[in-house]
């Protein structure tokens, strides 16, 4: 369907949006829609949910609600950011370590801003978050719609809280899986309470590997063996077993960030891959993202829209050493989550922050389902504690164990948010769900669940990668 460019301007200039849906399996029990909320950003809906299917639109919220998703402007088939795919190669791939690089970085943002302005077009200006809620509103009411359900994972939740504040008497439920907190203004919050969450989730999973016997690294003290392989990469010394190279400490441990999202699937792998360097000889198992590149022009989605959503007040070269320093001081083995390219991918930006961070100010809702874990490397903890602060009307489920995207962590998760979205029953307040930790190894090394989320999608890992 197509939408106004820029909502303040609903005259002008249209642009396209692709929707996906699949109708409900027992349309004689149908509840009505419920819309899935893509992550990244950067995520195309039609491809994971309409055309991939997992347990969101297979499952039992299959049979009674139509399963309706998008490509969010600004992906895929709904007017795909893109630039040069010649100058997108040359992104500066570690953290600036001294002022020069963070004036090189400031100046390579601005550069791969403008060509990405001249190869998108208008719409490079109008991809925040707060745009998509508008579309998302639109094609409510193109469906005839009185109220729908949504569900939103990852960065999908920010689009359900916005729709929230914007539309709350269209909600008939709502269920948001590791929350963004979009409230938060400083990069060095931003970047610590990441940090934390990484730390306490490779803590879990050094300690699932000395109690679990066919862990590769059981029986040894998985920590110190961690830090060993990070000292050797940090000083350039670490040889990768499956190219005979050098290894960079940031490429070490973004396999291992990689790898805590979805424990069921990577830990077996994680280490038999962190083994591997002890023995001389494996195969590099760290999922890799890959840009099609069409005519020179590559996606540069999840860029444009994070950026059309965060400012970040940062002074110069000393405050990121300052953010750094703040983050390995309450990480001592992972130092610093990979996302720091979250705010430094902002700095420098030409793209207009149509969608700056704010308090969520949401009234006449309906009751909110606020799924977490106890440490979520792609959305914190933290965030998660605070979007339930802000949406007074919600409920909190928590998952005890460690992960991102809570739903397809536990059958126990699964089962409340299921219930919920079919009855509108709630799991009671305090209600927790026990940590669901992997005995076998996956049938394939390189497994990744067909009804997993996918971590957040390029550019945003490419970037995390240096």
């Amino acid at each position: 369907m197509q939408v106004p460019v820029d909502w303040n301007n609903p005259k002008g200039e249209k642009v396209g949006i692709a929707i996906g849906r699949v109708k409900a399996t027992e349309p004689q029990h149908r509840i009505g829609v419920l819309f899935i909320a893509p992550g990244g950003p950067g995520q195309s809906g039609i491809d994971i949910i309409t055309l991939g299917r997992n347990k969101l639109s297979t499952g039992e919220l299959s049979k009674r609600f139509d399963i309706v998703t998008w490509d969010q402007r600004g992906v895929g088939r709904s007017n795909e950011v893109k630039c040069s795919a010649e100058l997108l190669a040359q992104w500066p791939a570690n953290y600036p370590s001294s002022e020069q690089e963070y004036r090189d970085l400031l100046a390579y943002n601005a550069k791969l801003g403008a060509d990405c302005r001249k190869h998108t077009g208008p719409v490079f200006d109008h991809v925040d978050t707060l745009s998509a809620v508008r579309d998302l509103e639109a094609i409510r009411a193109a469906l005839g719609e009185e109220k729908i359900s949504l569900h939103g994972t990852s960065y999908g939740t920010q689009v359900g809280q916005q729709y929230a504040e914007l539309f709350p008497r269209r909600l008939r439920a709502m269920a948001l899986d590791s929350n963004m907190d979009h409230s938060i203004t400083s990069a060095g919050r931003y970047l610590t309470t990441a940090t934390a969450d990484l730390e306490a989730t490779f803590n879990a999973f050094a300690d699932w590997c000395a109690r679990t016997a066919n862990c590769p690294l059981h029986g040894r003290d998985v920590r110190a063996y961690w830090d060993g392989l990070h000292a050797k990469a940090e000083a350039g010394t670490l040889i990768d077993p499956a190219g005979g190279k050098a290894i960079s400490a940031g490429a070490l441990r973004n396999e291992l960030f990689l790898a805590m999202y979805f424990p069921s699937n990577n830990w077996y792998r994680i280490a038999t891959r962190l083994r591997s360097f002890s023995e001389g000889s494996g195969t590099a198992t760290s999922p890799v993202t890959r840009t099609a590149v069409t005519d020179g022009l590559a996606s540069n989605s999840n860029q444009a829209i994070w950026c059309g959503d965060w400012k970040w007040r940062v002074n110069g070269y000393r405050d990121l050493r300052a953010y750094r320093e703040q983050a390995a001081a309450i990480a001592p083995h992972t130092k610093l989550i990979g996302y720091w390219t979250d705010v430094t991918q902002c700095l420098g930006w030409p793209g207009k922050v149509n969608n700056p961070q704010h308090r969520l100010s949401i009234h006449n809702a309906p009751t909110i389902l606020i799924l977490k874990s106890a440490a979520d490397v792609g959305t914190p903890s933290a965030w998660n504690f605070a979007a339930a602060r802000q949406i007074r009307n919600s409920v909190l489920l928590s998952y005890d164990g460690v992960g991102h995207g809570q739903y397809w962590q536990s059958a126990c998760m699964q089962a409340h948010t299921d219930r919920y979205l079919i009855d509108l029953v709630t799991p009671a307040p305090g209600t927790h769900c026990a940590a669901v930790y992997p005995t076998e190894p996956p049938a394939s090394a390189l497994a990744t669940a067909s009804d997993a989320p996918t971590p957040d999608t390029a550019p945003r890992l490419v970037h995390a990668a240096g």
